[in-house]
């Protein structure tokens, strides 16, 4: 019997050399093997005779060599192997490229399956490159339903297909099943040896059904019960009781009056911080410009106003340098003393601020993943907020509030997210929502168009500027050659042609992730200052970039853009007293319908669900933003009604057993400490 943790090299037809091959596929133990799930499926069969082919369809045939393979060199690097095979109907040219084993694999007079494309273009039926198996050992390849997985380099559909058989098999009956029986039993589902073999290699449609559901059901199970046993242990510690603020003083000092929908937040934060029981878990949620920051700074005033300091972190440092010029502006006058800290702060000055946090003189620092370093340290910390939550991630959370002792967490998010996966990717925290935009902020008429449209948008741009406004050019690209798309934008090339050819008397500048932490500064300062009119750059000031002067938001390729994205790009005009305008260039007419409905709707919510649903979860929040262990099967866009059963399901158990001490729940107990490493018993 094999351990599930077994090395995948050990699994017959791996070996080492291939192993290396399966690493790049995220594939390392026999565990992760037999859950590489297949992407998709393809039904081979129903027999068709050579007489029934047709032309460019997928043709399952039984049939006879009738002649012996010919090999052929057509030129250096490339082989052909040629020859013919029947049935009663009739006769099948068949062609392999650059495979000569298929000479001394494929008999004269012996009886095969063959399955390929058909190509009819020279007149009779024929076959290239065909999968191919003996008639009388046929039915791994050929005659079910066959999976098909995603591949890397190195690696064939037929090594894989192998390969998870071997890897199944070595199992024996020790199938991963996280899932204590009750559960299983409720929830009507198949046992975990059924469910992995169908899932792979399923009998038929109702049995791969079956198992899918197991499988979703029991991995979404997981992660609301890890997520449940989080909340569950952060309920039983106890928060730092603050004093109920002043919060009519701090509205007073405010340069604009609060809305219902941020009030509302602020009183559900305060209830929090100062209720006395456990720490404040709280997620605030509002669209692009709704005011999320003002309920920050209340928090953090709620925080001083009992002695302690607070903490902020930005994923990025434009978004973090706009924080803290925004918190100093709206509460110094408060009395409260705001540090910056960022990687490219210099060496003196950021011992300065350690020093200060230390001693208590810095009340609220606002930075980057520096905060996470070792010698930041505090001398009194209640409250640690974050900001575009979903580009932290769990974990990263975790580590920012280990510098404190049971602190209040305040997270913050502008990327609206559809409820139910809310509460699947948040799932430790409660949800305050601002749902009422400021009065005075602007809506953003907004255009898709095509290259026809491109002199008259550029003399708009133009017109506009000279109206006192500034605008921001979007590309997807930082320089020429980034990508293999030769006809996309790029950044510094694009500053360059706007300058010199299209705007030569405006001032054009430019700012993108990859240039030195002052270069960006000294861009955005000057775009700011109205130093500069146009300014051509990639998503990096996608949040918390606020030019109220900016009236117009041009994005060059917006196909490549996730509606969501896009939506936050346009966030960035509208913010002063202007009209203001968007502008989505695509030449692309299968991009056509889904940037419509950036340009029918400002609904952040409503374009995140269509987002979602076009794109998933996985794209929607970027590359691994959201901080959760990756779904192998789940799909949190199409399987919501399953989501919600699994975390019914989890929090009926998790009152039953709590801590998961129940022997049937120690496999679950396990896997939710592999999944989330900083959780600990």
């Amino acid at each position: 019997m094999t351990n599930l943790d077994t090395p995948v090299q050990f699994i017959k037809g791996v070996g080492e050399k291939r192993a290396g091959a399966f690493k790049k596929l995220g594939i390392e133990t026999l565990f992760d093997l037999i859950s590489h799930f297949p992407r998709a499926y393809e039904d081979r069969r129903r027999f068709v005779t050579i007489g029934q082919i047709q032309p460019g369809e997928q043709a399952l045939i039984r049939a006879v060599v009738a002649n012996s393979p010919r090999l052929r060199a057509i030129r250096r690097g490339l082989d052909l192997v040629e020859l013919d095979a029947v049935d009663d109907t009739g006769r099948l040219h068949i062609t392999f490229f650059n495979q000569p084993y298929v000479r001394g694999t494929l008999r004269l007079g012996g009886e095969y399956v063959f399955y390929g494309k058909a190509d009819g273009t020279q007149g009779r039926p024929a076959l290239t490159n065909p999968i191919f198996e003996r008639a009388d050992a046929a039915g791994r390849l050929t005659g079910r339903i066959v999976p098909i997985y995603r591949l890397t380099a190195g690696l064939s559909q037929t090594v894989l297909i192998n390969a998870v058989s071997q890897g199944l098999s070595a199992c024996d009956e020790v199938f991963p099943d996280y899932l204590p029986g009750g559960v299983r039993l409720a929830a009507q589902l198949s046992v975990a040896r059924f469910a992995y073999h169908n899932i792979h290699f399923p009998q038929d449609e109702a049995a791969l059904s079956s198992a899918r559901k197991r499988l979703i059901f029991e991995e979404l199970f997981v992660l609301s019960a890890a997520l449940g046993r989080m909340r569950s242990r952060r309920s039983q510690e106890t928060g730092i009781p603050l004093t109920p603020p002043d919060l009519a003083r701090f509205e007073e000092a405010l340069p604009f009056p609060l809305t219902n929908a941020q009030r509302r937040a602020v009183k559900e934060v305060t209830s929090d911080l100062c209720g006395g029981g456990a720490p404040m878990s709280r997620l605030i949620q509002g669209d692009v410009g709704s005011g999320k920051t003002v309920v920050a700074a209340a928090a953090a005033w709620t925080a001083f106003s009992s002695g302690y300091q607070s903490a902020m972190m930005a994923p990025t440092e434009i978004l973090a340098v706009q924080h803290y010029k925004t918190l100093t502006g709206l509460l110094a006058p408060l009395g409260m003393r705001v540090g910056l800290l960022t990687g490219s702060l210099p060496a003196k000055e950021k011992r300065a601020l350690y020093t200060s946090l230390e001693t208590g003189y810095c009340h609220l620092v606002v930075g980057t993943h520096a905060l996470l370093s070792g010698p930041v340290a505090f001398q009194n910390p209640a409250l640690f907020i974050t900001d575009e939550q979903h580009r932290f991630g769990v974990e990263q959370r975790a580590a920012l509030t280990e510098k404190g002792q049971s602190p209040h967490v305040l997270v913050m998010s502008a990327t609206p997210i559809p409820r139910t996966l809310a509460l699947i990717l948040y799932g430790d925290l409660d949800i305050s929502l601002i749902d009422e935009l400021p009065p005075g902020r602007q809506s953003v008429d907004t255009f898709a168009v095509g290259a026809s449209m491109r002199a008259r948008i550029m003399a708009f741009t133009r017109k506009l500027v000279k109206e006192g406004r500034q605008a921001y050019f979007i590309c997807p690209m930082v320089e020429e050659g980034a990508d293999s798309a030769s006809q996309l934008k790029a950044v510094r090339a694009y500053a360059d042609e706007l300058q010199t050819r299209v705007f030569p008397e405006l001032r054009v500048g430019f700012v993108h992730g990859k240039m030195k932490v002052r270069e960006k500064q000294a861009a955005m300062a000057a775009f700011e200052a109205g130093e500069t009119d146009i300014l051509v750059s990639t998503t990096v000031i996608e949040v918390g970039v606020d030019v109220p002067n900016a009236a117009l938001m041009v994005v060059e390729n917006a196909e490549r853009f996730g509606l969501s994205q896009l939506h936050q790009l346009r966030g960035r005009v509208g913010r002063g007293g202007y009209k203001s305008y968007c502008v989505l260039f695509s030449e692309s007419a299968d991009a056509a319908d889904r940037l419509k409905i950036l340009c029918d709707t400002g609904d952040g919510f409503a374009i995140a669900r269509e987002d979602l649903r076009l794109r998933g979860p996985g794209d929607f929040f970027g590359a691994r933003q959201h901080g959760l262990p990756e779904l192998k099967i789940a799909d949190l866009s199409d399987d919501i009604t399953l989501l919600r059963e699994a975390q019914a399901a989890a929090e009926d158990y998790l009152k039953q057993d709590p801590a998961l001490q129940k022997p049937e729940a120690q496999a679950l107990r396990q896997r939710i400490n592999t999944l989330f490493r900083f959780v600990t018993d």
